[in-house]
């Protein structure tokens, strides 16, 4: 595997995983963990030798591969232990019209074409979706299931290195890897989803482009009035089916990050025949007061200028809280809202209103890669040299 796919649209998975700090890797020799928390160079060593540990399949339930006809909606797969798949979505009927012999109607035609090869691609992707979050539930369950073993024999008292736990550790590692694999899978598909996502709004443009050409008759504008309807109803769905794809890369990320980290913690325990209680390298900071002010000689780790849309910002604020992290291991944060002062008394307040929703914004996203609220704060302040909206982040 070779991580995560470059995506333009889909926000990056970037998790910061504060129970991994100082915490030794017992990574497989996958690239979307060695991307995330460092190659693993102590997994050969943790038990010498073991080479026969037995892998468990992952015990997932899938739902058929068939493509669902026009106007049925997706099949959902299967819940498993409890797991809700993604509500099903109805596809979109597009409504045949008829041919009027003009330019502008064989135009209409083809960009109907394109907006029904659309809907049969969104419903292709909410069933990959489905087929995706069963396999995961399938791997999560039998990943805790390895876990609680290995913990209840622990927790009873046991032999060092007993090959019993090995054995059990292995095939906890092994779901977790297939976890890591299935993060893979739901970002080739959030890709997929995205570039959906591009030919549905082109096609809306070429729809209100098509408006103004002329030779055409009123029912070639009827059809594509139709048309257009049509195409923001498939965008709606689209964009929903977005939404859940990215939720689940965050979420399971965040997962696989944790449990790493519990996987160390086990691989000690069962060398030692005892449970050690509590994850590596996790320190706990005192609260930040929000609203604190900022001393006149703090230097932002991160200055984030929001100067034009759909500013693209996590890659660099996940490196710089890591390295912060790695430097000082306890470091809590705050999230500053700065506006600028230029203009009247209404231009100022909504700029400060705008400053404080991107904080939120850049707030939410720390929370994502793994930074508890309890090592956040928020203030907002105004500068008379910035010129648009900024966050600036500092370390405490």
């Amino acid at each position: 595997m070779r991580g995560f796919p470059a995506t333009k649209r889909l926000k990056k998975s970037l998790f910061l995983a504060f129970a991994l700090t100082g915490a030794l890797s017992l990574s497989a020799c996958s690239d979307i963990d060695d991307a995330l928390f460092g190659p693993d160079e102590n997994a050969a060593a943790a038990f010498p030798g073991d080479n026969s540990a037995p892998s468990a399949d992952s015990a997932a339930p899938t739902a058929g591969s068939a493509l669902p006809g026009a106007g049925a909606p997706v099949a959902a797969a299967p819940a498993f232990g409890g797991l809700a798949p993604i509500a099903s979505l109805s596809p979109v009927v597009i409504e045949a019209g008829a041919d009027t012999g003009t330019a502008v109607n064989k135009s209409i035609q083809s960009l109907r074409s394109q907006v029904s090869g659309l809907q049969q691609k969104l419903m292709a992707n909410a069933q990959r979706l489905n087929e995706l979050r069963g396999q995961g539930a399938g791997a999560a369950s039998a990943f805790q299931e390895a876990k609680a073993r290995i913990t209840t024999k622990l927790q009873v008292g046991t032999t060092r290195g007993n090959p019993e736990l090995v054995s059990q550790w292995n095939a906890a590692q092994s779901q977790l890897d297939a976890l890591s694999g299935n993060i893979n899978g739901l970002n080739a598909l959030g890709t997929d989803v995205t570039n959906d996502s591009s030919t549905a709004h082109y096609a809306l443009d070429q729809i209100g482009v098509t408006f103004n050409v002329s030779g055409a008759v009123d029912e070639d504008h009827r059809q594509l009035r139709i048309l257009e309807d049509e195409t923001n109803q498939t965008i709606v769905l689209i964009d929903r089916l977005l939404k859940e794809v990215s939720d689940d890369v965050q979420r399971q990320t965040a997962y696989v990050a944790s449990e790493r980290a519990n996987l160390t913690n086990l691989a000690s325990s069962i060398k030692n025949g005892e449970m050690y209680s509590g994850m590596l390298g996790a320190p706990v900071a005192g609260n930040l007061i929000p609203g604190a002010q900022i001393a006149s000689s703090s230097t932002p780790l991160v200055v984030i200028r929001f100067d034009h849309p759909d500013v693209d910002y996590q890659q660099i604020l996940y490196a710089a809280l890591n390295q912060a992290l790695q430097s000082r291991p306890s470091a809590g944060f705050e999230v500053v809202a700065v506006s600028p002062t230029r203009g009247n008394a209404a231009s100022v307040q909504i700029a400060q209103s705008t400053a404080r929703r991107h904080a939120q914004a850049v707030m939410r996203s720390m929370t994502d890669m793994g930074v508890p609220a309890s090592r956040m704060g928020v203030a907002s302040t105004t500068d008379p040299g910035a010129t648009t909206s900024e966050v600036r982040v500092f370390v405490r």
